[in-house]
C-alpha cells in the first residue's frame, strides 16, 4: 500500500532587519551666511562704534554714539549698512561652509577634541579671510567714514560704489589691502568663535542640565563670544586701522604698528575690548541661536515634503 508523502513547511518567524540610519542631509551653505547677515543688522550700531574706535580718534563708547547720533541723526547709527551685508553675504557664507568641510576633511566629528575642531576653524579662517576681504575693507571705509574731517571723507553710495570706486581710483589691488592682518584676525575668529561654540555646545550637552535646545545654544553661544572677543582683539584693531586708511598711510603695516607703539603704547591692541565684546557677545549669541533655528526650520520642512 503506497503510503502518501507530506511535506510539512514550517513558516519562519519574519525577523526584523535593523535598517543603517539614513544619512542626514547637509544643511544650505548658505544657510550661516544668513544667520550671520541677521545678526551683524541687529547689532550694526554697535558695530559702528567699534569700528570708529579702533580707526578715529573717538575715546568712548557712549561719547561716539552721541557723536555719531548728533551729526547722523538715529539714521547714522545704520550708516555702512550696505557694506555690513556685503561682508556677510561673501565672508561669513565662505566661512560657515569651509569649517563643515575642514571637519569632515580632518574627522572632527560632534564629539572631536578642541584642537580638532579649531583646526577646522583656521582652515576656514583662512579662506574666508580671503574671499571676503573686499567685503570687509568696503564695511569699514563706510562706517568709519562719517567719523571723519569733511574734506577726507571717502562718501561712497553703498557697497557696490564702493567696490567700484576703489578699482577705479586705488586700483585691483586695493581691494586685497590690509588682506594680512585680515586673514590672521579671521582664522583666530573662526578658531576661537566656531570651534569653541562646537566645543562649549558639545561639553553641555554631556551634562544632565542641559539639552540641544535655546537653553544650550545661548550659554554655549555666550561663552564661545567672550573667548573670541579676547583672542581677536589685536587683530581686530589693526585690520580696522590698515583698512580704514587710505592712500599711501595705510600701505605698510610695520610703520602703523610703530606709530601706533609710538604714541599710544601697547595696549593700544587692546582700543575698543569692551564695545567690540559688547557687540560680539550678542552678535555671536545672535549668529548661533538664528543659525539652529534655521536649521530647525530646514528640518520641518524637509519633514512637511516628505510627509506628502
Amino acid at each position: 500500500m503506497a503510503t502518501a508523502s507530506h511535506t510539512v513547511v514550517k513558516d519562519e518567524a519574519a525577523v526584523p532587519v535593523a535598517m543603517p540610519p539614513l544619512k542626514k542631509k547637509p544643511y544650505p551653505f548658505w544657510l550661516g551666511g544668513v544667520a550671520a547677515t541677521i545678526a551683524a543688522s541687529i547689532t550694526h550700531p554697535l558695530d559702528l562704534t567699534k569700528v570708529r574706535l579702533q580707526a578715529t580718534g573717538d575715546k568712548k563708547m557712549i561719547a561716539s554714539l552721541r557723536k555719531t547720533v548728533a551729526t547722523g541723526g538715529y539714521r547714522g547709527l545704520f550708516d555702512g549698512i550696505s557694506g555690513t551685508w556685503m561682508r556677510q553675504m561673501s565672508y561669513s557664507v565662505c566661512r560657515f561652509w569651509a569649517y563643515d568641510e575642514s571637519k569632515k576633511m580632518i574627522g572632527a566629528g560632534p564629539n572631536a577634541p578642541a584642537w580638532k575642531l579649531a583646526a577646522a576653524g583656521s582652515m576656514a579662517g583662512g579662506i574666508a579671510g580671503i574671499v571676503g576681504n573686499p567685503g570687509e575693507i568696503v564695511m569699514v571705509r563706510m562706517q568709519g567714514d562719517a567719523a571723519k574731517p569733511i574734506e577726507k571723507r571717502l562718501n561712497y553710495k553703498n557697497c557696490f560704489d564702493a567696490l567700484f570706486r576703489m578699482v577705479r581710483e586705488e586700483g585691483t589691488s586695493s581691494l586685497m589691502r590690509g588682506v594680512g592682518p585680515n586673514v590672521v584676525r579671521a582664522v583666530l575668529m573662526n578658531a576661537s568663535q566656531l570651534a569653541s561654540y562646537d566645543f562649549f555646545k558639545a561639553e553641555l550637552l554631556k551634562t544632565s542640565y542641559f539639552e540641544d535646545n535655546i537653553f544650550c545654544h545661548t550659554a554655549a553661544s555666550f561663552a564661545a563670544g567672550t573667548v573670541a572677543t579676547t583672542v581677536c582683539s589685536p587683530a581686530d584693531v589693526l585690520k580696522s586701522r590698515i583698512m580704514s586708511a587710505s592712500g599711501a598711510e595705510g600701505k605698510s603695516t610695520m610703520e602703523l604698528i610703530r606709530r601706533s607703539l609710538r604714541t599710544e603704547g601697547s595696549m593700544f591692541m587692546f582700543k575698543g575690548w569692551v564695545p567690540a565684546w559688547i557687540r560680539l557677545q550678542p552678535t555671536t549669541m545672535l549668529i548661533f541661536i538664528t543659525f539652529e533655528q534655521l536649521k530647525n526650520v530646514v528640518d520641518w520642512t524637509r519633514t512637511l515634503g516628505e510627509s506628502r
